[in-house]
């Protein structure tokens, strides 16, 4: 996964909070919230790869984390 992609943060935690510190959070942002139009004469997948990792185009492709 792009490191770009990634985004981190540091949930609030109250002076008189019971539980323990949760510490730094991450999740994903997907590649397509930053492209407003499709530019032309973009990268593209062959078909067999488009269908194996779900987009045509490379610059759209976010792989799946397992945690």
């Amino acid at each position: 996964m792009n490191n770009d992609q990634v985004r981190y943060y540091e949930p609030f935690r109250g002076p008189f909070d019971p539980c323990p510190p949760i510490g730094v959070k991450s999740y994903v942002v997907p590649p397509n919230q930053f492209v407003t139009f499709q530019p032309p004469n973009w990268p593209q997948f062959s078909p067999y790869d488009a269908l194996r990792l779900g987009t045509l185009w490379q610059p759209l492709y976010s792989p799946y984390g397992s945690r």
